[in-house]
């Protein structure tokens, strides 16, 4: 896409597909090895142009971390949102983790969380990542209709469903024990996470 057509898009769009792309680069590269030039070439447009709109990798790191957090939150609060009432802790658990997998079967929203929770010692971005961390927390203690120990239980499995997914488990599943893991983690959406990693296409060679 040249710089004349990326501009013909409506700002909002222009901006969703460059922090897109960003997502993909800097999943695969973390901050320190992502590079404007890559999200550019990602995003079908020129260097200058990203700069132009994102003023620089920083603010573009920040844009791309705070688009991935919200996507968590946007999709827990429709999930919370459909809640009855009548729901048991285990429904709630289910039904947001539904939403949680699904969302994460993006890999580059996946790590890009991931590398922003990484930089917790940072002084720009560590602030970023607990104020990130803790909107997700709120919405599923206070509008999921959560304990603090259900919700603290719940991100437990998060984080697992997290880890095994960035380190592609599902490329394992021949192996046992891996599915083992895999079934208690996921429970039936085992074999539909294990398609969409499967679909998953890491960054090209040419941009990494």
């Amino acid at each position: 896409m040249s710089d004349d057509e990326a501009r013909r898009m409506s700002a909002e769009d222009r901006r969703e597909q460059i922090l897109a792309a960003a997502s993909v680069v800097f999943g695969e590269r973390g901050y320190a090895g992502g590079t404007t030039d890559a999200i550019a070439h990602e995003a079908g447009v020129s260097q200058a142009y990203v700069v132009r709109m994102f003023g620089g990798k920083e603010n573009l790191f920040r844009e791309a971390a705070e688009r991935a957090s919200r996507l968590v939150l946007e999709a827990f609060r429709t999930t919370a949102a459909g809640f009855t009432g009548d729901e048991t802790i285990h429904d709630k658990r289910m039904a947001l983790g539904f939403a949680y997998t699904n969302l994460m079967s993006d890999r580059g929203t996946l790590l890009t969380l991931l590398h922003l929770f990484s930089l917790g010692h940072d002084e720009t971005f560590g602030p970023l990542g607990r104020a990130c961390f803790l909107d997700v927390y709120r919405v599923t203690r206070d509008e999921a209709g959560m304990s603090a120990q259900e919700a603290s239980d719940f991100f437990a499995q998060g984080m697992l469903t997290t880890v095994l997914l960035a380190m592609r488990m599902p490329d394992a599943q021949d192996d046992p024990a891996a599915m083992d893991l895999m079934t208690c983690t996921f429970g039936e959406q085992v074999t539909d996470l294990i398609r969409l990693t499967q679909m998953q296409t890491p960054l090209g060679t040419s941009a990494r």
